[in-house]
């Protein structure tokens, strides 16, 4: 049932008792506030929320005129219609230019209802028509924040979407976008007359923004120090009388949206889905900006792995081109000795001959086998389970052992190496740094010394190392070092394809960790690696 809310300037009690009856009378539902001199009519205008205002001609220091010009300064739209016992023509015809709706004598009754109801018509169907017209304005403006939130590709842009278009949809006085961190409800962004709370951070259960993700609901407060739920210290400072608050994404909030007041206001349940809508559209692009980043991020791994496979094809195809010609050179000038030396070779000659066929035959083959290992680490799948590392060393180094025959090597480490990482591919990397460590120590009298072991650090990944006193390396080439099929020593001073330091690289990276080295020539190397993700900067 529709309540008309009257403001009354009367000075006489029972003046102001009869005209009240007189409306309630002729079926007029009234909420009357009586106004009896000019400071609480001033107050009560503060207020405002009136539909009609109703005036004695005369109040003691008030009369009509000055209580209509206030009232127009104030709320130009809101009725004014004078009631009084005694008019003179030209008390009349001033108010009536000032603005007053109508003038009418107190002892006219069914005059004053005629003209009442007329006015409080005009005042709802204004209203109604001001209440479409915002609508359809609203309504616009959604669509324009949903179609703008469907291009949004950062959060950014969704903060500056959301912040004006939460204002402008119910003509707030204030706006703020909340995102939920954990049990912290954080308010990354407001467009409000005055400051709120932008960039601070509150519990979920201390601030009306944690309450609406909790409960998963939509809260509208017409009086914010009325309600338990709102913590009233940190509105104080605030021009905050009035709220409405509701969860982006209602089945599991991530977030909240806030519109705010200066002065109390009842939100309409048009306000309030209106907000939802913009709410629930701002939870999709939060998520379609999350895939999207994902996705990006997917892109621009693909790319970087494409030309690694690219640069490592051009490499390939270099070795192709040269490595394995080389064996193949070899191979055919033998057979031709073989073929067309004259007189033919001794015996002697041809078992020489041979031998070189068969070694360069080997070489080849050893190639092609380091070529297709490396292929299959790309595809191999990373099956990470509790390893030791030390453990996994000590059963390598018998072959070792046995490969450098009549060398001694002294292998250090500690009792144990507890790392996590797929058995099989550890085993692959241990086994080419290992011999790569025992290879280049072949060169010492005495003395040769290879570790493994892991640096003491407070924070950050475990680093293990594997380290020689052997040939070293010129650090001018550390770029070259991992490097598929790339050399930093002639095959004949220390044989190998330059596949084994690509490999182990590409089982480090494998697992998500990183691998670099430090040497000097003829001081040795040392080949750091983790087997995990490094925290972002």
């Amino acid at each position: 049932m529709l309540i008309n809310r009257i403001l009354h300037l009367e000075d006489d009690a029972s003046d102001a008792l009869l005209i009240r009856r007189t409306l309630e009378r002729a079926g007029i539902n009234v909420n009357v506030t009586v106004a009896m001199d000019a400071r609480e009519f001033h107050a009560a205008l503060s207020g405002g929320g009136h539909d009609l205002i109703l005036s004695d001609n005369c109040v003691p220091g008030f009369g009509s005129l000055e209580a209509l010009r206030e009232a127009r300064s104030r709320h130009p739209d809101i009725p004014f219609v004078c009631v009084s016992g005694i008019w003179d023509e030209k008390a009349v015809d001033e108010l009536m230019a000032q603005g007053a709706t109508h003038c009418v004598l107190k002892s006219r009754p069914v005059q004053l209802v005629a003209v009442v109801r007329q006015a409080l018509a005009c005042q709802q169907a204004r209203r109604e028509t001001a209440r479409l017209v915002g609508m359809q304005k609203a309504s616009a403006l959604l669509v324009s924040a949903v179609q703008a939130l469907s291009h949004a590709r950062d959060f950014d842009t969704i903060r500056r979407i959301v912040r004006h278009a939460a204002r402008e949809l119910t003509g707030a006085d204030g706006a703020t976008l909340v995102l939920r961190e954990g049990d912290h409800c954080h308010y990354v962004d407001e467009d409000a007359i005055s400051p709120l709370w932008k960039g601070k951070r509150f519990p979920l259960s201390a601030c009306i923004s944690g309450w609406a993700m909790i409960h998963r609901q939509s809260v509208a407060i017409a009086d914010i120090y009325a309600d338990p739920r709102i913590p009233a210290d940190a509105y104080r400072p605030t021009f905050v009388k009035s709220l409405l608050m509701v969860p982006v994404r209602s089945d599991d909030p991530i977030g909240a949206i806030g519109n705010y007041w200066a002065s109390p206001h009842h939100a309409e349940p048009r306000e309030i889905e209106l907000l939802e809508a913009l709410a629930n559209t701002t939870a999709v692009a939060l998520e379609n900006v999350r895939i999207y980043a994902e996705l990006e991020q997917r892109v621009q791994e693909r790319t970087r792995q494409l030309e690694a496979a690219n640069r490592e094809l051009e490499t390939f195809s270099f070795s192709v081109s040269h490595d394995l010609r080389s064996p193949l050179h070899s191979i055919g000038a033998y057979a031709e000795f073989l073929e067309e030396t004259a007189p033919p070779p001794t015996d002697a000659e041809r078992r020489e001959y041979l031998m070189h066929i068969r070694q360069q035959t080997v070489r080849m083959g050893r190639m092609i086998e380091d070529f297709l290992r490396l292929a299959q680490l790309t595809r191999a799948d990373l099956k990470p389970e509790p390893v030791d590392l030390v453990q996994i060393a000590t059963e390598l180094v018998p072959q070792l052992e046995a490969s450098s025959a009549g060398r001694q090597v002294e292998f250090i480490h500690p009792p144990a190496l507890p790392a996590l990482g797929d058995p099989r591919l550890l085993q692959a990397a241990l086994q080419n740094l290992l011999s790569n460590a025992w290879k280049y120590t072949g060169r010492r009298k005495g003395g040769a010394r290879v570790e493994l072991g892991r640096l003491v650090a407070e924070s950050g990944p475990a680093v293990f190392f594997v380290r020689d006193n052997g040939a070293g390396f010129d650090p001018r080439y550390l770029d070259k070092l991992f490097t598929p099929f790339q050399r930093l020593h002639s095959a004949g001073e220390f044989p190998g394809s330059g596949v084994g330091l690509a490999t182990v690289q590409r089982i480090i990276h494998k697992h998500g960790g990183r691998i670099w080295a430090e040497g000097k020539p003829e001081e040795g190397a040392t080949f750091y690696f983790t087997l995990v993700p490094e925290p972002a900067a």
